[in-house]
Order: C-alpha cells, then sequence, then structure tokens
C-alpha cells in the first residue's frame, strides 16, 4: 500500500485510439486505490473498416471526445475539479498525434485549475493496473508479462517498485500477431476477440488439430519474444490448403495455442530465475480467457506459494484508471511537472 500524498487522481490516456478518463480515490488510512470513475471512448468501429488504426483519424476523435469524457468522469465520480489532487497523463509511448491530445488538454487544465500533473509511461499504466483494488500487499520480487497490440514485455519489479525490463519482443508485439493473423484468416479487425472465440468454439467441440505451428524462441536462454516467423508459418499453411476456410476455427486454436505457450513458458523461466513471489499478467490480450486460465494454472503448478494477479477486465485494454493508479503510485517516486514542461514522447521506454 501507499502513503497518501494526493486523495483524488484525475488520470488521462490516449495514446492510441481509446479516449479515457478516469478519478481514482486513494485511501487515507489503507492506501487502497478505488477507481470511482473509469470513462472510455473507443473508436473500435471507427478503425474496423480499415483493418487497423489509422492515426490521422484517431486524433481527430481524440479532439471530439477528449473534454467530455473527463466531464463525465468527474461527474460519475461527484467531485469537482476542486478537489482533484494531481493529474497523470500518458506521455508515451504511442501516437504522437494521439498523445499530443490529451497531453496539451492536461497543460490547458494544470494551468486552469493550479493542479500538478505526473508524466506516466504507457506500459508502467499496464503493470499498475494490477495495483487497483488491492486488499493485501504485494510481495517481491514480482515479474510481469505485458502483452498488448503494441507491447510484449517481461519486466521485474523489486521491493522498492523499480522496474526493469528483462525481456521483449524484438518484432511484432503478441497483440499484433492476432491482428495480422486474423487478417489472414480473413476474420476482421480486432483479431484477438475472434481469434479466441473461434479457438474455444473449437476446443469446446473436443476436437484434435494436426496443425503444427513453430514457438520461435520458445528455448532460447534469454527472455526475448518474436511472433513474425508464427505470422509467416500461418501464412504458408494457408497458401498451401485450399480448404482453411472450412477449416478457421482450427486454425484459430493451433495459432492461439501457440502464442500463448511462448508468453507462459518465458514467464514461468524469468519468474524461476528471479525466484519471484508474485506474478503479473496485464495488457490488452490478458484479457484472453484462455491466456488467463493457463498462466494461473502454470503458476500454481510451479510456485505454489506465489500470488498470480491479473487486472479485472475493464482494466486490461488502455485505459485511464491504470494512469491515475500509477499516478498515486509514483507521485512519492517522481516530481511533477509544471504545465509548460509537458512533452509527448511517442517512443518512451520504460526505465
Amino acid at each position: 500500500m501507499i502513503k497518501i500524498r494526493a486523495k483524488y487522481i484525475l488520470g488521462i490516456e490516449s495514446s492510441c485510439d481509446e479516449t479515457a478518463a478516469s478519478i481514482v480515490k486513494v485511501e487515507k488510512i489503507s492506501g487502497q486505490v478505488s477507481v470511482l470513475a473509469n470513462i472510455i471512448s473507443s473508436q473500435i468501429e471507427i478503425h474496423k473498416k480499415y483493418g487497423g488504426v489509422v492515426p490521422e483519424i484517431a486524433a481527430r476523435e481524440h479532439v471530439l471526445n477528449i473534454l467530455p469524457v473527463i466531464n463525465e468522469a468527474l461527474e460519475k465520480a461527484k467531485i469537482t475539479e476542486k478537489e482533484i489532487d494531481l493529474i497523470g497523463v500518458t506521455k508515451g509511448p504511442g501516437l504522437i498525434t494521439s498523445l499530443i491530445t490529451g497531453l496539451e488538454t492536461v497543460r490547458a487544465l494544470s494551468f486552469a485549475w493550479n493542479k500538478p500533473v505526473l508524466e506516466i509511461n504507457h506500459i508502467e499504466g499496464h503493470i499498475y493496473s494490477n495495483f487497483i483494488n488491492l486488499t493485501e500487499p504485494i510481495k517481491f520480487p514480482a515479474i510481469i508479462l505485458t502483452v498488448s497490440g503494441g507491447h510484449t514485455n517481461l519486466v521485474l519489479m523489486d521491493k522498492n517498485q523499480k522496474i526493469k525490463i528483462i525481456g521483449e519482443t524484438l518484432d511484432d508485439a503478441a497483440g499484433e500477431a492476432y491482428d495480422k493473423g486474423a487478417k489472414m484468416l480473413g476474420l476482421g479487425y480486432p483479431g484477438g476477440p475472434i481469434i479466441s472465440k473461434l479457438a474455444n468454439e473449437f476446443k469446446n467441440n473436443h476436437q484434435l488439430s494436426d496443425l503444427e505451428l513453430p514457438r520461435p524462441m520458445l528455448n532460447t536462454p534469454n527472455f526475448n519474444f518474436s511472433f513474425s516467423g508464427l505470422k509467416t508459418s500461418l501464412l504458408y499453411k494457408l497458401q498451401k490448403d485450399k480448404n482453411w476456410k472450412k477449416r478457421q476455427a482450427e486454425y484459430c486454436f493451433a495459432y492461439q495455442e501457440a502464442i500463448i505457450e511462448i508468453l507462459i513458458k518465458k514467464t514461468i523461466k524469468a519468474a524461476k530465475k528471479y525466484e519471484a513471489k508474485t506474478v503479473m499478467l496485464s495488457g490488452g490480450v490478458s484479457a484472453n480467457e484462455e491466456l488467463r486460465t493457463k498462466m494461473a494454472e502454470a503458476v500454481k503448478t510451479n510456485f505454489p506459494k506465489a500470488k498470480f494477479l491479473v487486472p479485472e477486465r475493464e482494466y486490461t485494454t488502455d485505459n485511464a484508471a491504470m494512469i491515475a493508479t500509477a499516478a498515486a503510485y509514483l507521485i512519492n517516486k517522481r516530481k511533477t511537472a509544471p504545465f509548460n514542461k509537458l512533452k509527448v514522447e511517442p517512443s518512451l521506454q520504460l526505465k
């Protein structure tokens, strides 16, 4: 838990195609962070027709939605701007035109409301989504797998909550692999939910698959990932299979099994090396039921005394509650920035 320095925190997230605002409350005695409002304006339906996020369209939508979602968050939390103690905003990484909307809005609010601002790394936000509504302190060291459309990282966190990247993707993120796999299979965008749905249907019908797809870098001594070879293998198999459309669910099952096995084996290997007392899962792909279930089983089997944490589903995809929560914890470790010094960093690295 944390020593309180801010009671009410406004979080703003606009790194890609979700315009989000949230209000969290830090309890004075327990230090527990609870969410009073978590408002998200999604652009998924807009970008579906293009098969992915179009940056300029995303930027325009952010401009239209940023103030309404902030006002809605304040209204739902039943507080006024006068009661806000701190604003947390995503600094990067992300799409520059999307990030600018969020940060420039916060710049204006910071000046108008005379509120301090804490700049947050988007990946930090995903990590701290596991700290929302904590009922007991986290035991360290902790290994965190953050896996989404733009990022796949393995992070080590020590007892001082200092983080270190120990593994990352060398090419595509796992979420991107889902999207591109779904495109090859003619399933549309976003790919994760539809591939998961068809894979589960195939599995629940107790069918067996003879499809073999590679597990790139599965047995390398490091903790890095690669999914480009898996995508290429899927493409070649589809090109050779004239009846692949009749086997869509089977292909989804085999493809998802490969991705999940890679993610879990790397995470467990890292947890063993660093003797982790807690294993966390975060990011958009952490909403995947098969990944959540199998990771929980793997942690329980390999580390009976370790704790496995995964955020509630509403905090897995891009949201502002995770940014506000990160700000609640990091305010004790990081200096706030004056409104005239705020700056986006689309390629911001996790430190």
